[in-house]
């Protein structure tokens, strides 16, 4: 983290100080030259075969999150919101999961959906407002979108207490970003998963922005340490690594399986596009610190270790750049097939029973669109 400066709150004083950068503690397994590392606590044995599974996992979520930009940016979305430098933090930790677990995402988790064999029409689906995002929880352990900042981790700690009153053996794991931790619902899950011991891992992929805040406007101290005010373990994790992501999220799964409690895993990573397709981040972002992370790629690393050990070759890389880039093209000519959304739909489900006012505006939208038709016929 960066240093935060601090006024002086002296009477005539405009003397500002600087608070020392306190010390933090990273699990790292893979360099971002593509070294593996030991670590004394958490450690990962694959063979070469799973490591190339998650490179293409990780490829496989760069190309499909890239069509979601493009298909915004041609009228198919009504808004995408990317992935881009988050693959490692979510397949590693989408792959630690086990199949009888349950994951409660964020928005723009299409790399967690992949791993637990989502169909990647379906995400799409929600944001060209086919549907209200559709898809069956129970189908894959992998539950709705949430875009309401926060709200998900208090739906996961309950789904987790729920599991232990039902005597369960799995584990739930919900994502939120670091903005998210400035919201009351993460603090009052943290301490409902702590009193009761829930058997749940808070996944806080710290992409360093809040939309256009940067980390240090929004905590005066490292993430992970939210923890230890609520009584259960937190861990930062370097969140280009998808090796480290792997080990401690199975660790924290385990715990929480175990009976142990909940677990904060910081994923300390690096949001490299836009907050969504509708933001402009060269308005607050230097070009210099995404250069900086650029050289980070999590993609890039796990591929300089695939190829100095032997692993793989150029042969198998394009191979997988073209099988995974025909599996993307696929979804986009799948998308450009839906339907339109219906435009009247935004109006409904909002109130169970009706409401006066919703019901005026859509009729005066409805009046809109109709007069807006008739001069275009013209």
């Amino acid at each position: 983290m960066g240093r935060t400066g601090v006024a002086s709150r002296g009477r005539g004083s405009a003397k500002r100080t600087e608070r020392r950068p306190e010390a933090v503690e990273l699990v790292q397994l893979l360099t971002p030259e593509g070294e593996l590392k030991d670590h004394p606590d958490h450690a990962v044995e694959l063979e070469p075969q799973e490591l190339r599974d998650l490179y293409e996992d990780m490829v496989l979520a760069r190309l499909v999150d890239a069509e979601g930009i493009l298909l915004q940016r041609q009228g198919e979305l009504g808004l995408w919101p990317s992935l881009l430098g988050q693959e490692a933090a979510q397949v590693g930790s989408g792959r630690a999961l086990a199949p009888d677990d349950h994951a409660f995402p964020s928005y723009r988790d299409h790399g967690v959906a992949l791993c637990r064999d989502m169909d990647p029409a379906d995400l799409f689906a929600l944001f060209r407002g086919v549907n209200n995002g559709g898809w069956d929880p129970a189908a894959h352990n992998f539950h709705l979108y949430t875009l309401v900042i926060g709200s998900q981790t208090l739906h996961a700690t309950g789904y987790a207490m729920g599991l232990t009153k039902d005597g369960a053996d799995s584990a739930v794991i919900v994502y939120f970003g670091d903005g998210a931790t400035a919201q009351g619902d993460v603090s009052e899950a943290f301490n409902f998963a702590a009193l009761h011991d829930a058997p749940v891992v808070f996944f806080c992929q710290n992409n360093q922005w809040a939309i256009s805040e940067p980390t240090e406007k929004q905590t005066r101290v490292p993430l992970y340490r939210r923890a230890q005010g609520f009584g259960f373990p937190g861990v930062r994790v370097d969140g280009n690594d998808v090796l480290a992501c792997l080990a401690v999220t199975r660790w924290a799964l385990e715990r929480a399986r175990n009976g142990e409690g909940p677990t904060l895993i910081e994923a300390f990573t690096y949001r490299m596009g836009a907050h969504t397709t509708s933001d402009d981040p060269t308005r607050y972002r230097d070009a210099a610190e995404l250069a900086e992370w650029s050289a980070k790629d999590p993609i890039a690393r796990l591929k300089a270790l695939l190829t100095d050990r032997g692993w793989a070759d150029d042969a198998y890389f394009a191979d997988v750049d073209d099988r995974c880039g025909r599996a993307a093209r696929a979804v986009r000519e799948r998308v450009r097939a839906m339907p339109d959304p219906e435009p009247g739909l935004m109006f409904r489900h909002i109130h169970a029973d009706g409401h006066a006012l919703v019901d005026e505006e859509h009729a005066q939208f409805t009046a809109y669109n109709a007069e807006f038709a008739a001069s275009e016929g013209c």
